[in-house]
């Protein structure tokens, strides 16, 4: 017997927040591969190199489009920072404006893939729009202390959205 796989969504705003951390680009298929959890791993290890962060428990992964038709991305690996003052070397900030997302939690044992499909499901039933604001496709929050060397992980998800009928 096959169970579906259910993720409560709900809509979240989060306010214009600043970032520090590592870049990566790359494909899908790299990233598939295991390249953005190694980006990941090295911020992990060098995070009591970056001042002023807000929150050592959480690390938030960006997603950006590069060049959609060579489906290369840009995912950053950051930490929310009360200001951008003083940047580690190597590392790059990152500036997100407040915006409205739709929100989901992918739990340990459950499909990815499920989850993204979950969540834009839930966007379209309730009408909203995906928007990509300065190429910001969408991002996931990952305790900090995660073992990123399973695929088994557990994490945020967040959509950006637009609510068409609030304009």
């Amino acid at each position: 017997m096959t169970s579906i796989q259910e993720n409560e969504a709900s809509l979240t705003v989060k306010k214009a927040f600043e970032a520090v951390g590592l870049k990566w680009e790359g494909t899908f298929a790299e990233a598939g591969e295991g390249s953005i959890h190694a980006v990941q791993r090295k911020l992990q290890d060098r995070i009591k190199e970056i001042p002023y962060v807000l929150n050592t428990e959480i690390m938030l992964g960006l997603s950006y489009h590069a060049d959609p038709k060579a489906e290369r991305f840009i995912h950053y690996a950051v930490v929310e920072v009360e200001r951008t003052e003083e940047i580690p070397n190597g590392m790059v900030t990152v500036s997100v404006p407040t915006l409205s997302y739709a929100t989901c939690k992918h739990v340990k044992n459950q499909k990815v893939d499920q989850s993204y499909k979950n969540i834009y499901s839930w966007i379209k039933k309730q009408g909203y729009q995906k928007i990509h604001v300065d190429g910001l496709t969408h991002f996931e929050q990952y305790p900090m202390q995660q073992d990123l060397s399973t695929n088994d992980l557990e994490f945020i998800i967040m959509i950006p959205v637009l609510d068409p009928r609030n304009m």
